[in-house]
């Protein structure tokens, strides 16, 4: 089968969508598919499968309007920006394409709709921002099946839209990537070493962190990403953590090095998220985990971690204090496990026959 992913970041960024797209892509082709990801940065390393880069031009620095909800699809300048993208992508996409995945929303998923119901083509949307505002608009959107990546979120869908095909497939990760000996970073940070991976924006809450381990009596957070939020996140690491607080910025490939330097992995995200993939990578390292309390992160995480209400610093604090305290042995190891690529992309497979019969 042919296969089209719409991912406008892939290329500059290596966030939880494009790791998803990049994964998923690879593992389509070990199956014998043809696949094309539309996207408008280079193609990165690693990439077995056929990459079209649209490079526009961006204007990294601006912001958008995220006051109005609806009327952001009209003004918000991402928004904008990648609804441009997709209708340029359109306009070449292989008129022999058996399955369109968009990836980036709203005015992507309109245009995708659109452009398959003219082809008679098939449209899956993966729920990638979880229960809330953007996969509204997209169960709306009416995908051939909208992809739950929890049952949790797959039950919210059938909710907000009963009319739409539904199912869950988990996001993926290359677990022997993350669980084979590799060696660490030297941090020069006290130990034990807490670790946040995440892209430094608003709806990952890195300063709940900050503000949970400044409570601890020793130890250090060291958060990994890129963002908007990385100059007030650093002046606030500076202030409650003086000598015990780092963000970095790594290439994909020395992720797992950093989770091998960790004593502990944390991830504060707002409970709308629809995942997490570096919760399955930090467990394949073998890191215990403390993360937000919801439904979501219980289902990826199960019995290899701890939850709590990360707005309450005190209690998250005593959570990590708890959970560094704990002999995990392998329970990390086992749950990520239950979510490596090879059976995920199976289920692709499989899904991808079932709507194209």
């Amino acid at each position: 089968m042919k296969v089209a992913f719409l991912s406008f970041y892939s290329g500059e960024y290596f966030r939880g969508v494009e790791t998803y797209v990049h994964s998923l892509a690879n593992q389509l082709v070990k199956l014998g598919h043809d696949v094309v990801v539309y996207q408008n940065g280079p193609e990165v390393k690693g990439t077995k499968y056929k990459v079209v880069s649209m490079g526009m031009k961006v204007d990294w620095k601006k912001k958008g309007n995220e006051s109005k909800r609806i009327l952001n699809i009209f003004t918000n300048y991402w928004m904008q920006l990648v609804g441009k993208f997709t209708r340029r992508v359109l306009k070449q996409i292989d008129q022999d394409v058996d399955v369109v995945i968009p990836t980036n929303g709203n005015l992507q998923s309109v245009y995708c709709r659109l452009w398959c119901t003219l082809h008679r083509k098939k449209m899956l949307i993966t729920g990638l921002s979880g229960p809330g505002w953007d996969d509204r608009f997209n169960v709306w959107c009416f995908p051939d099946t909208f992809i739950a990546a929890t049952h949790y979120q797959e039950g919210w869908a059938k909710k907000v839209n009963p009319f739409v095909k539904t199912t869950t497939i988990p996001y993926g990760a290359n677990i022997e990537d993350f669980e084979k000996p590799v060696s660490p970073l030297k941090i020069n940070l006290p130990k034990p070493i807490i670790l946040s991976v995440g892209a430094l924006v608003p709806i990952k809450r890195h300063e709940l962190e900050i503000e949970a381990v400044a409570k601890l009596k020793k130890g250090s957070l060291v958060i990994s990403g890129k963002g908007q939020s990385e100059e007030k996140l650093k002046k606030l690491g500076e202030e409650k953590l003086k000598g015990r607080f780092q963000i970095v910025h790594l290439p994909h490939d020395q992720i797992a090095n950093l989770y091998h330097s960790a004593d502990l992995f944390t991830f504060a995200t707002s409970p709308w998220e629809s995942f997490g993939i570096v919760l399955v990578e930090a467990m394949a390292a073998g890191l215990p985990i403390v993360a937000s309390d919801d439904p979501i992160r219980r289902e990826i995480v199960g019995e290899a971690g701890l939850f709590v209400n990360p707005i309450d610093s005190t209690v998250y604090a005593k959570t990590i204090q708890k959970a560094l305290e704990i002999d995990w042995g392998d329970t990390s190891i086992r749950q990520a496990k239950k979510f490596g690529w090879d059976s995920i992309a199976c289920a692709y497979e499989e899904l991808f026959k079932e709507i194209i019969q």
